[in-house]
């Protein structure tokens, strides 16, 4: 499997722990370490890699105030709501630098007022970084909405990819067809405007 020009299946064990440091993943389930603030969860991985207190406690608060939690950096996660935990949670994936966001069902466990405050997020830091974010859900109106491009998977294969309106236009396999008759007439989130991840 490629990502962009590097073959990580060929990677050797410790190029590939190098490569994964340049991904950063967002969790449906937050996976925030309540004993630490709001600081200290976004600040784990940079301390795990060795950063300067410094260093750690300058990105720290560029990465929160990002996500508009700047004034909750001493809160723990027990006094957030859930759409300001999944905040912590891409600070936390963002802190270092990553090439790649993965986001993983990171809007199941939300309402869909936070979902949009999340999914809205996620395109701000698409544009604002350049970063590329690939979306893992089975909510067809989190596609719809802020995606360009789609790929369909069945058996962890991919069946089917393209541009997100080829796909709901016409779909060509058979579980992307089965998706798009459940989802019928539900009109959810509506389309990107193009401006997606």
């Amino acid at each position: 499997m490629a990502i962009g020009e590097t073959e990580i299946t060929k990677l050797s064990k410790s190029a590939l722990n190098r490569y994964r440091q340049k991904i950063g993943i967002i969790f449906q389930q937050f996976n925030l370490l309540d004993a630490r603030t709001v600081a200290g969860n976004v600040s784990f991985p940079l301390e795990i890699a060795g950063e300067k207190r410094s260093k750690i406690d300058g990105r720290v608060k560029d990465i929160l105030e990002l996500v508009d939690l700047g004034d909750k950096a001493d809160f723990y996660p027990g006094q957030l709501s859930g759409g300001q935990k999944q905040r912590v949670g891409i600070a936390r994936a963002l802190a270092n630098n990553p090439d790649i966001l993965l986001s993983d069902e990171a809007t199941s466990a939300l309402d869909p007022q936070t979902t949009l405050s999340v999914l809205d997020l996620l395109k701000d830091i698409n544009e604002k970084l350049g970063l590329t974010i690939i979306l893992i859900t089975h909510e067809l109106n989190v596609i719809r909405y802020i995606c360009k491009n789609m790929a369909v998977l069945e058996d962890g294969l991919i069946v089917e990819r393209g541009p997100v309106r080829s796909v709901f236009g016409s779909p060509q396999s058979d579980i992307a067809k089965l998706f798009l008759r459940i989802d019928k007439g539900f009109s959810g989130f509506g389309w990107s405007d193009g401006s997606g991840i």
